[in-house]
């Protein structure tokens, strides 16, 4: 690892200013858990490192009446998962970040870290793009509000600007009747990044589907939205054959990727099985044993 300046501002521009000022040659740490890993295998190698632990502006989690979380980008995995506002608000939230890598990332990593890094094999974007959030982006020149999909461009690529930090994360109030499942599967017990995952955010009564919002990571080179899927299940009654019908359009609309870990086709298997589960199991419908999600 080369030897870096290590800066500490106290504002997002500040913080703003020292990146437009060091250009490509620097990186901004927050928990570092991916980015400290990557200047190890020698994969990246800044000049500086600006640290954004002092800047409150991107602390806290909050709940506004009416609108709904506000979780700030220094939010840790675990603070996510224990915060009793997320536990009450969206649940399906506390519930993936719980299970995000293993314990020692949960208590370091941050969620803006998380989504900055824009790693697909990672639980947090699929499940946020599952509840509608946005992501506040800050600089000296002011601020902007980015849907996920807007956020997330391409393989380990987002829409920030050179000198833009991620602020906080906005997961909208949930209307009543809403509910959430977030399902990933891992090759082994000892693997932290899933092979597949999928989110899956219902409004509904009974059997009866009002409106979902369904996404599915880690499989794809971008978390996306299913929604083609999305409007099938919309004011139906779900059923088994419901589920399964959702399950081969997501598998029909899926560009998988092809790697060591899994093949495309390997890939789109796994995600229609694990899309007919989750959707199965939202509505209290049988699950078909033999695979751990």
């Amino acid at each position: 690892m080369r030897e870096f300046d290590y800066l500490e501002p106290a504002s997002v521009e500040e913080a703003s200013r020292m990146l437009a000022d060091v250009g490509e040659d620097a990186r901004v740490i927050a928990g570092g858990t991916a980015l400290m890993l990557a200047m190890r295998q020698r994969m990246l190698a800044p000049t500086h490192l600006i640290s954004v632990a002092r800047i409150e502006r991107l602390r806290g989690i909050g709940f506004e009446t009416g609108h709904g979380l506000r979780i700030g980008a220094l939010a840790r995995h675990s603070d996510i998962a224990r915060s009793p506002l997320v536990q009450a608000h969206a649940p399906v939230l506390a519930s993936m970040a719980a299970r995000v890598a293993n314990p020692q990332v949960r208590n370091q990593g941050t969620l803006g870290g998380n989504l900055c890094y824009a790693d697909p094999s990672t639980d947090p974007p699929g499940c946020l793009m599952a509840l509608d959030a946005r992501v506040v982006l800050g600089s000296a020149r002011g601020e902007r509000v980015l849907i996920m999909e807007e956020f997330l461009v391409d393989y380990y690529v987002t829409a920030l600007e050179p000198d833009e930090l991620v602020l906080e994360i906005r997961v909208p109030l949930q209307l009543p009747g809403s509910e959430g499942v977030y399902t990933r599967f891992l090759r082994t017990a000892a693997e932290h990044r899933p092979l597949a995952s999928v989110a899956l955010v219902v409004r509904r009564d009974g059997a009866l589907c009002h409106e979902a919002r369904l996404a599915i990571g880690a499989s794809v080179p971008i978390p996306a939205r299913m929604r083609r899927a999305e409007a099938f299940l919309a004011g139906r009654r779900i059923t088994a054959a419901v589920a399964a019908e959702a399950a081969d359009i997501v598998a029909q609309d899926i560009a998988p990727v092809s790697d060591l870990r899994g093949s495309a086709e390997h890939r789109r298997e796994m995600v229609r099985a694990m899309t007919r589960r989750t959707v199965a199991e939202q509505f209290g419908l049988s699950i078909d044993e033999g695979m751990s999600a």
